[in-house]
């Protein structure tokens, strides 16, 4: 009988630290952006970081994703509440910050510069983190040149910072009417599902290298 509760011991620790040792083993992505990650105007479980979530259940990788998407977020507000989002383990960050910044006309040298800090600080607390940055573009409408340094910002801070880089988040949603929800900034339901497999076509890559070290 001692014997045989011994064993049931062992047995019990033993599983336990099995489920430890595989929740220490999932990965985890956090999504840091304004409200097109945050998925306003549509339900969260509609949200491309979602449509993520299940497209990484149904393939049965340890992954999860943690949507922290703010609507009306910039990229200075990203910077601020970076390191209390960081307090938790983060293997991959997809950066999505900025086009609010260009809608509003701020000074790109600072927008870049909270990108490349919320890239160092992550660094800093999580050296193995991968980061990949989701290129923005704004309307013309602030001139040709504040519009192509916008653009072109994104790959310089992802380059620079050995980042990867998604080249435009909204390609095939962003001006196309029947994506958008009626303000003409945000994707619908359908456009969401979009997004997800622009994501995917960085984050795939980058997730199988994670799962291989």
């Amino acid at each position: 009988m001692v014997n045989l509760r011994v064993k049931l011991l062992v047995s019990l620790i033993l599983l336990l630290a099995g489920v430890a040792l595989a929740k220490e083993d999932r990965l985890t992505v956090l999504f840091v952006g304004d409200s097109i990650t945050a998925g306003l105007g549509i339900d969260e479980d509609q949200a491309f970081p979602a449509l993520l979530q299940t497209r990484l259940d149904s393939m049965d990788w340890p992954v999860t994703a943690i949507n922290a998407g703010l609507s009306g977020e910039t990229s200075s507000g990203g910077l601020r509440r970076i390191n209390w989002l960081l307090k938790q383990k983060v293997d991959v960050l997809v950066l999505e910050l900025g086009a609010n910044d260009g809608l509003r006309g701020i000074d790109l040298t600072l927008t870049e510069r909270n990108l490349r800090a919320i890239v160092a600080a992550t660094k800093e607390k999580h050296p193995y983190c991968e980061i990949i940055i989701a290129g923005m573009q704004v309307p013309t409408n602030l001139g040709q040149e504040y519009t192509t340094t916008f653009r072109e910002m994104f790959g310089k801070v992802a380059l620079d910072t050995g980042s990867e880089l998604i080249p435009f988040l909204l390609e095939n949603v962003g001006g196309i009417p029947e994506l958008n929800l009626p303000d003409g900034k945000h994707p619908t339901a359908e456009g969401h599902k979009i997004l997800a497999e622009n994501v995917w076509k960085v984050l795939e890559a980058v997730l199988r290298k994670r799962q291989e070290e």
